[in-house]
């Protein structure tokens, strides 16, 4: 039981100025003004804040990835994948996947995400899931399909595949207290076959509550690329062996033409923009302002820490925004009350969770608290736009899943974060440049 008071943004358009949350078990049991909370619940345990906020949501993240960071910066795409990460990818043994995801999960913690949907490996998939359940995180995660133009190591037959899914599913799918949920996970259209991609379809229909998790028509080559084997656009192919609808979420969509937006809209498909990550590979602008006048569900996620350097989703809100705006040449475009409900409510409905991407009673007690001591942060005029114009994910001082304080006055308290570093230092080393 707990009380968090501060500054209360309880969602895009919901501010307390002196306000106050309180959690009761992993709910939250009341949202309103301070006084009325002290009064109604005195012997709670009390924190106090700047402000006080949903958990964030990181729609589209590579944990395992993390030991990556830095490694083949400024490369094309393709290039990038296949000549870089993949290749770590494949190289990376059980101990290595599990450091590298509590690496991830250690930085999200850090900076204020609580929920992730994050597409893993093909193999050593349970170490992750280990390490999400260990340290508490909430989570969506897959092990990855590759059964086509895969480098060695991580080229598997789609039956081997999509079999080791069904077992990851039957042992992890609502686990550690329904905080760990499954998406079967192919990497994307390119490197998967039809056989493969129908099958993840049958899988995810075969088992409640599971997702689909995949990228699409994230660069022109792609595109071009699954247009030459099938005669279809790359989202047009993926409606045609059953990969949309509303439990898909498909990341980036930058190059769609209007049919396959009508397709989007029409199955109910949620779509992952990764603004920093698609401009740092320079892949293209994805249409988010038109997505979303269609109707479509649009989450934010920050990719991988190769392609965006870090998982701050503070930093991607920010990206969203700037990033429309210049491309439309519209000031007004994704405004701060649009992009923080990405990062929030429609995260959290494109994952799958109810109750949860906002503090309301009754809802997930997933809470963050902030300070604004930075001169960054002075003075907050407006405190939703001060989240997503001037926050840094080291502003966050307090993290919260599910009622359990995995992150307090700036300490980590869910692992030995130290320690976690560390041997993430030891292991990368391996695949320093030479």
């Amino acid at each position: 039981m707990m009380l968090l008071s501060g500054t209360v943004v309880a969602d895009s358009s919901t501010v307390v100025t002196d306000g106050a949350v309180v959690t009761a078990g992993d709910e939250i049991v009341f949202v309103g003004d301070r006084t009325d909370a002290l009064e109604h619940y005195p012997d709670h345990e009390r924190r106090s804040f700047d402000v006080v906020a949903p958990g964030l949501v990181g729609a589209h993240v590579h944990s395992v990835q993390s030991l990556g960071r830095g490694l083949a910066d400024d490369a094309p795409l393709l290039e990038w994948l296949f000549e870089h990460v993949l290749p770590m990818e494949a190289a990376m043994d059980r101990e290595t996947m599990g450091v590298a995801a509590k690496l991830g999960y250690l930085e999200c913690i850090e900076s204020g995400t609580t929920t992730v949907v994050d597409h893993l490996s093909v193999r050593h998939a349970d170490a992750a899931f280990e390490a999400a359940g260990d340290l508490g995180i909430r989570g969506v995660l897959g092990k990855v399909l590759m059964d086509r133009d895969a480098p060695d190591g991580l080229l598997e037959d789609a039956e081997a595949g999509l079999t080791e899914s069904a077992r990851l599913i039957r042992e992890y799918h609502g686990a550690f207290d329904d905080r760990i949920r499954y998406a079967v996970t192919p990497r994307f259209a390119v490197s998967c076959s039809e056989a493969c991609l129908r099958g993840v379809r049958d899988l995810a229909d075969s088992h409640e509550g599971v997702r689909i998790h995949t990228h699409a028509s994230e660069t022109r080559d792609e595109v071009a690329t699954v247009r030459e084997r099938t005669g279809m656009g790359n989202i047009r192919w993926l409606d045609e062996v059953g990969l949309t609808g509303e439990d898909v979420l498909l990341a980036h969509c930058v190059w769609t033409d209007e049919r396959e937006r009508e397709i989007l809209a029409e199955t109910g498909t949620n779509v992952v923009h990764c603004p920093s990550s698609n401009m740092k590979l320079a892949s293209g602008v994805a249409p988010i302002p038109d997505y979303l006048d269609r109707g479509i569900t649009v989450a934010l996620g920050n990719d991988g820490p190769p392609c965006n350097n870090t998982l701050d989703p503070f930093t991607e809100m920010r990206q969203g925004s700037l990033l429309a705006k210049v491309d439309s040449e519209d000031a007004t475009a994704l405004p701060a009350e649009t992009v923080f409900e990405m990062a929030t409510v429609d995260g959290a409905r494109a994952a799958g969770f109810d109750r949860l991407g906002a503090l309301r009673e009754g809802w997930r007690a997933d809470v963050i608290g902030l300070s604004t001591d930075a001169a960054r942060s002075v003075p907050v005029h407006d405190p939703l736009s001060a989240l997503v114009y001037a926050t840094h994910g080291d502003d966050v001082v307090f993290t919260m899943v599910d009622g359990n304080v995995l992150q307090d006055d700036g300490e980590i308290r869910c692992c030995d974060a130290d320690a976690v570093r560390e041997r993430a230092r030891e292991l990368a080393t391996q695949f320093a440049p030479e």
